[in-house]
């Protein structure tokens, strides 16, 4: 592999140095480090153009429905913590903080019936209880979207623990004196060899999709552009569900991080933006490669990719690129042709030039991959870019095999970088922020490995731009989080992208996929 050239302009080699903790900025053009700090003071960056009161959808059964209603009533009120905690702020309330507010006059609500849950639970296939769980929901959303005047710009889906725990990978059904054994073996579940009876070809329709309920019901919604945010009645109703009182104890130490990080949600999902980047840099790209294996067997080489990417405004779009043998058995790395790599960066090129001001390509585009870009790939995205953009090629891992220790009651601070060379850095996008008094992630944090695998750049200012990117996450209201967000998301958009049968989908912003 040949790496391209970088050049240093100010970090020497061999140097430990400290970045500091990127500010983003919020109402009234005001930068703060943390964004409940941030909120809390000025409101929201795009506080003036969504404002006032959100209408929302609740689809679930009706217990778990006025769980959830009494809960949205509940953050609209000031919360504070069971103890104070400067990482755990208290929580304003919505109004106060995002300047909007659930309008309760005017909530639709769709009921998806207890008994039918209760029915398809106690599915010992896998993809049949999973089908048929999400279909309860998906099918009356998609009814709803088709045939209803009334706009409902985000639904929360709320689901009780049974679905949560019998609608994974891995999950079983519920145990029941009534297990269902309804499912087809392995060998006819083939759509191209249809069964005379047409009950039995519907159930191969089951075996399309991944049996995961959340990246099915999202990959369900795609085509109708529906947006949703998923709750566990266990997660805002505990209280009343959980009658173990360490388990209620230890649980209500989260409740303002959850109210921040719903209403955040719900904000960015209705059409606004948090909060942007303080010191983004005009007309640069970040874009997120993402892959995902079709088959789960190692020899097949068939993967999806897609492609995650940033504007210099924060905000997010997915393309979905084509189906190949992108995957290599052997490397266990992924690897697109040069014709559909040059697709894929072509796409995200007329994309930024549409959404731009002034309808020009970005000046620098950094590709982040957690592989090396081969020559047949690094030629289709220098081709798409050729007299348009600079690209960069970077290589992001996390290193595991690597610490740092200091003598002191904390471990190494959050941006922490040691320069290796030229082109290659240790970056702590974890470790101790003293905004918060503690650590962001594990005791003793691990570095991410930064690689300028392709193209010219500044390795300093490369890890620069990955430490704002980590504070970027909108389905979450933190400082900071550990992963930049073009690869914070890829494996579960790759995986919602991949539940169901492939389909062409639209560029959809990102809020489509969290």
């Amino acid at each position: 592999m040949t790496n391209g050239t970088s050049r240093m302009t100010q970090a020497k080699i061999g140097e430990l140095i400290h970045l500091s903790e990127p500010r983003i900025v919020f109402g009234y053009n005001q930068p703060m480090a943390d964004p409940r700090d941030g909120i809390t003071l000025f409101g929201p960056f795009s506080r003036d153009k969504i404002e006032g009161q959100i209408n929302v959808g609740i689809i679930g059964p009706e217990s778990p429905r006025r769980r959830l209603l009494t809960y949205l009533k509940t953050i609209h009120e000031p919360m504070f913590g069971v103890e104070p905690d400067v990482a755990r702020p208290y929580f304003p309330g919505l109004e106060a903080a995002f300047n909007i507010s659930v309008n309760f006059n005017n909530i639709k609500e769709i009921d998806v019936p207890d008994q039918d849950i209760n029915k398809y639970i106690h599915y010992t296939d896998g993809h049949q209880r999973v089908y048929n769980l999400v279909n309860l929901y998906a099918d009356r959303l998609l009814q709803y979207q088709r045939e209803e005047e009334m706009l409902v710009p985000v639904w929360f889906v709320i689901i009780p623990e049974s679905v949560y725990v019998h609608g994974r990978p891995k999950s079983k059904a519920a145990p029941s004196k009534t297990n269902v054994r309804i499912g087809l073996r392995k060998e006819d579940r083939s759509p191209k060899l249809p069964f005379l009876f047409e009950e039995l070809n519907r159930l191969k329709d089951a075996y399309l999709y991944e049996v995961h309920f959340h990246n099915q019901l999202k990959a369900k919604l795609l085509t109708e552009k529906i947006v949703t945010q998923i709750v566990r009645e266990s997660k805002i109703a505990y209280h009343e569900l959980w009658t173990s009182a360490s388990q209620i104890k230890a649980e209500e130490k989260f409740d303002t991080a959850k109210a921040w990080n719903i209403s955040t949600s719900l904000y960015y999902k209705s059409g606004g933006l948090p909060w942007v980047l303080a010191d983004a840099r005009e007309r640069v790209s970040y874009l997120g490669l993402v892959f995902k294996k079709i088959d789960t067997e190692e020899t097949n080489r068939n993967a999806c990719c897609a492609a995650q990417m940033f504007l210099n405004s924060g905000d997010g779009l997915v393309f979905r690129g084509n189906i190949g043998p992108w995957y290599n058995p052997e490397t266990k790395q992924f690897h697109l042709s040069r014709d559909d790599a040059l697709q894929l960066i072509s796409k995200a090129l007329e994309t930024f030039k549409q959404k731009d001001h002034n309808h020009q390509y970005p000046e620098e585009v950094f590709i982040h991959a957690r592989t090396y870009f081969d020559e047949d790939e690094w030629s289709g995205f220098s081709e798409a870019a050729k007299d348009k953009s600079r690209i960069i090629g970077i290589r992001i891992t996390d290193q595991s095999g690597v610490k740092l220790y200091r003598d002191l009651s904390f471990p190494i601070p959050r941006g922490s970088a040691l320069i290796l060379d030229e082109s290659k850095a240790f970056l702590w996008t974890r470790g101790y922020i003293p905004r918060i008094r503690t650590v962001l992630g594990l005791e003793t944090p691990n570095p991410l490995s930064i690689e300028i695998a392709r193209g010219i750049g500044d390795i300093k200012s490369v890890c620069r731009d990955i430490m704002s990117l980590t504070k970027l996450n909108y389905n979450s209201c933190l400082i900071a989080d550990g992963l930049p967000v073009t690869l914070r998301f890829a494996n579960s958009i790759g995986e919602i992208l991949t539940a169901g049968p492939e389909r062409e989908n639209e560029i959809l912003p990102f809020k489509h996929y969290i």
